[in-house]
C-alpha cells in the first residue's frame, strides 16, 4: 500500500513545482489562450493566459508512477503501463490540437477529421493491447465483457470490444474537453474521479479472486488492482498540484493536451478495473455537460430553438449571471456527490453478493 502514498505524494509535488515552471516556459515563447469571441464576454480577459498546462500533470504522473516502482523496487504491470500510455497518447493528440491553435491563432486546431484520427489510433492501439499479456490465471488487462461493479453477460468478442472501448475513450475525452471551460472545473472534477477509483482498485486487490481468503461470492476477476490504484493515486495527486494554478484566476489552462488525457485515462481506468458502466455515474459531471451540449444541438436542428442560453452547460449558468466561482463551486459538489454515490453503489454490489 505504500506505493499509493508514494505515488500520490511525488505526483502532487512534481506538478506543483513543476507547473510554474511550465507556465515561465509557455509565457516566454508567447504560448497564450486564443479566446473564441462567441462565449461568454468576461472570459476574454483571459486571452493570451499560457495554456498546453497538461504538460505539466502527464509528465508528473508518469514521473510519479516510474519513481514509485523505483523507490518500492516494485515491477510495472501491463494494466498500469497500458493505461499510461493511453493517458499520454491522447495527450498528444491534445497537444497536437492545441499547438496548432497557438501557431496559426485560431480556436479549431486540429481538422475534426485528424483529430478523430488521431484519437482512434491511440484508442484502438489500447484495445487491442489490453487483450492481450494474460497472467498465470489467464487473466488479461481488459476483459472482453461488459461491466457495472463487475463483469457481467457473455463475452462481446474482440471486435465488438474495441468499438466499445473506442466509444468509451472518445466519450470521455470530448467529455472532460466540454467541461474544461472555466478555472479548475475540469481539474477538480476529475481530482475526484480519481480519488473514487483509488478506493475502488484498492478494495478490488483485497478482495481479489486470486488472493485464497478471499476468493469466493463477490471476488474480483480484476489483472492488477494495486497497481492500477498506483496509477490512479499518481493522476489525483497531480491533478491536485495543478489545480493550485489552475483555480479561478488561473495562471495556466491545460487546454486539450491535459482534456483528452484526462478523459483517456478515465476510460482506462474503468475498462482495466472492470467498471465501464459505473463510470457513468462516478464521472457523472462529465456526462452531464455532454448531455447539454446533445441536447442543444438536437434541439437547434429539429425545432430551431435552444435549450440553453449557451452550451456547454456551465456557460449556460454564467450567462444567467452566476459568477465563474460560483457556477465551479456547485459544479464541484454535483460532481462530489456522483463519485460518492458511484462508490456507494460499487460497495453496495460487493455487499449484496455476499
Amino acid at each position: 500500500m505504500s506505493q499509493i502514498l508514494f505515488s500520490g505524494v511525488i505526483g502532487l509535488f512534481l506538478s506543483l513545482v513543476g507547473t510554474p515552471l511550465l507556465i515561465k516556459l509557455l509565457a516566454s515563447r508567447g504560448y497564450g489562450q486564443f479566446i473564441r469571441d462567441d462565449g461568454p464576454q468576461n472570459h476574454h480577459s483571459k486571452r493570451g493566459t499560457p495554456t498546453m498546462g497538461g504538460i505539466a500533470f502527464i509528465l508528473a504522473t508518469v514521473a510519479a508512477y516510474a519513481l514509485t516502482k523505483l523507490l518500492t523496487g516494485s515491477q510495472p504491470s501491463f494494466s498500469g503501463v497500458l493505461v499510461l500510455f493511453l493517458f499520454a497518447g491522447m495527450g498528444l493528440v491534445g497537444f497536437l490540437d492545441d499547438y496548432i491553435k497557438i501557431v496559426k491563432q485560431r480556436s479549431l486546431g486540429l481538422r475534426a477529421k485528424a483529430k478523430m484520427a488521431g484519437q482512434l489510433i491511440v484508442g484502438t492501439a489500447f484495445a487491442v493491447l489490453s487483450l492481450n499479456f494474460a497472467n498465470l490465471r489467464l487473466l488479461t488487462p481488459a476483459s472482453t465483457k461488459l461491466s457495472f461493479t463487475q463483469d457481467f453477460g457473455w463475452s462481446m468478442g474482440p471486435v465488438i470490444f474495441v468499438i466499445w472501448a473506442l466509444f468509451m475513450i472518445l466519450a470521455m475525452s470530448n467529455g472532460v474537453n466540454l467541461t474544461d471551460g472555466l478555472d479548475g472545473l475540469a481539474t477538480g472534477a476529475s481530482v475526484m474521479v480519481f480519488g473514487a477509483y483509488v478506493f475502488i482498485c484498492v478494495w478490488e486487490y483485497q478482495e481479489s479472486c486470486a488472493n485464497p481468503f478471499t476468493a469466493g461470492p463477490g471476488c474480483y476477476e480484476v489483472r492488477d488492482p494495486l497497481d492500477l490504484a498506483v496509477v490512479a493515486a499518481a493522476l489525483m495527486g497531480a491533478c491536485f498540484g495543478f489545480l493550485w494554478w489552475n483555480t479561478s484566476p488561473a495562471k495556466i489552462f491545460m487546454g486539450d493536451t491535459g482534456s483528452l488525457a484526462l478523459g483517456g485515462a478515465l476510460a482506462g481506468l474503468a475498462i482495466c478495473s472492470r467498471t465501464e458502466l459505473l463510470l457513468a455515474i462516478l464521472g457523472g459531471l462529465f456526462v452531464l455537460i455532454t448531455m447539454s451540449v446533445v441536447i442543444q444541438v438536437g434541439s437547434f436542428r429539429l425545432t430551431g430553438k435552444r435549450v440553453f442560453k449557451m452550451a456547454p452547460l456551465q456557460h449556460h449558468f454564467e450567462l444567467k449571471g452566476w459568477s465563474e466561482v460560483l457556477v465551479v463551486v456547485r459544479f464541484w459538489i454535483i460532481q462530489g456527490m456522483c463519485a460518492i454515490l458511484g462508490v456507494g453503489i460499487f460497495y453496495a454490489g460487493w455487499a449484496a453478493s455476499k
